[in-house]
């Protein structure tokens, strides 16, 4: 595959992945809420805290899709490995990082005002987990593409 057409089809991945969590978040998480709040008025009261939650969760995940397309519109000029990426790497995964004590606190805390479950709070460590895994291969990637960079930049000094 083709540098151009492998960028092409990473901002086509991207996105998709940013007008489906638009579709998530602006879309089937209030109506979701909506409907449990107009079944249950008695958790009427917990919707918006855990939009906002959910809102801001989102926040570093559409920051990490920006550095995304950035690697791939860099992937597209065939700079694939360059420090450049790997910071962007590395931003990535700090992103992950920080988003997970974001929504674990956030969902912490819903649990501590009795907004939440303790079931819910147990459930919700699953995307902590998959925010850590994102996180560490994110900089396990920037590590592999710093490397990259310095061999890349090595052998053309030595031609």
């Amino acid at each position: 595959m083709k540098q151009s057409s492998l960028s092409h089809w990473l901002k086509f991945a991207i996105l998709c992945l940013a007008a489906l969590g638009l579709l998530i978040y602006f879309i089937v998480l209030p109506l979701s809420g909506l409907s449990i709040a107009g079944n249950n008025p008695e958790m009427a009261y917990r919707f918006w805290p855990w939009l906002i939650l959910f809102w801001l969760t989102a926040i570093p995940c559409y920051a990490a899709l920006v550095f995304g397309w950035k690697i791939a519109a860099d992937i597209g000029r065939d700079r694939s490995f360059s420090e450049a990426n790997a910071h962007r790497m590395k931003w990535i995964s700090n992103l992950a990082l920080g988003d997970v004590p974001l929504f674990f606190c956030g969902n912490f805390m819903l649990l501590f005002l009795n907004m939440s479950h303790p079931g819910v709070f147990l459930l919700s460590l699953l995307p902590d987990m998959l925010g850590v895994a994102v996180a560490v291969c994110a900089a396990a990637l920037s590590h592999l593409i710093y490397k990259s960079a310095q061999l890349q930049q090595d052998a053309d000094l030595t031609v």
